[in-house]
């Protein structure tokens, strides 16, 4: 899937939310090695940098186009191009950091106690995904990919991945780290345009879908899912477009 790093960062400032939240929380004071696991187009990578300036700050990223962007936008740091299901650090991190990307891997019953496995004694875990699965946003999308004449083509298409119940995240961790910090916080995103959420989908989770069509049937496409979508996150009148964006935390660290 190729990235459009100017339409995922469209709506930037409601996307740093949560990632700052997450931040925010973790107690580290003096790691040496921090690393931002999905770094995207890095402008997390260069915060955490400025928090913790004596460290070797890295971002890995699956997306040559996110990483692009990331070089420019956090230059005193490291990326690196890798799918961070199989990624393994050169040395053990003190934090590995991510922000809205494990939840496109499947597998989290062997993924979120190998990122742990990876850190060095003492270190931290830090992760926030969209629990949407189950919202219109994400639904409608399956949906109207089965009615239309791209139901075909998009048949064996995927996109973000439903992420687990936090109670089966805190099963699977807490015996194996020192403490566990685990919370959900949505957001009321106020979102300003047109079809405002349909905008927001295209920059993530939408885009496994257009990308699979045709220019002619993505349009059809698209203005079907827009015509679905409207009556659930409608234009109120003062013009804003409510969003609500439920996202899951949790913070482990290791024993």
């Amino acid at each position: 899937m190729q990235w459009d790093p100017t339409q995922y960062l469209r709506y930037s400032g409601e996307r740093l939310r949560p990632a700052i939240d997450l931040l925010g929380r973790i107690d580290a004071q003096n790691p040496a090695r921090v690393v931002d696991v999905g770094c995207g187009a890095g402008n997390v990578t260069t915060i955490m940098k400025q928090r913790w300036p004596g460290a070797d700050v890295s971002g890995i990223d699956g997306s040559a186009e996110m990483l692009e962007r990331a070089h420019k936008a956090a230059p005193d740091c490291t990326f690196e191009l890798a799918d961070f299901g199989t990624w393994v650090p050169a040395a053990a991190p003190d934090v590995i950091y991510s922000n809205a990307a494990l939840h496109w891997l499947g597998e989290h019953e062997t993924l979120m106690p190998r990122l742990l496995g990876l850190l060095a004694p003492g270190g931290t875990l830090a992760v926030q995904m969209p629990g949407m699965h189950n919202a219109k946003l994400r639904t409608l999308i399956y949906d109207v990919a089965k009615e239309g004449p791209w139901a075909e083509t998009l048949k064996n298409v995927s996109t973000a991945r439903a992420i687990l119940e936090p109670g089966e995240y805190w099963d699977m961790l807490r015996p194996l780290c020192a403490d566990l910090d685990m919370w959900e916080t949505t957001y009321m995103h106020a979102l300003q345009g047109d079809d405002a959420a349909v905008q927001w989908a295209t920059g993530t989770s939408l885009k496994p879908i257009l990308d699979a069509l045709t220019p002619d049937l993505r349009a059809q496409y698209l203005a079907a899912y827009s015509a679905a979508m409207r009556p659930h996150y409608p234009r109120r009148a003062d013009g804003t477009t409510l969003l609500p964006f439920r996202r899951v935390f949790f913070i482990a660290k290791r024993a």
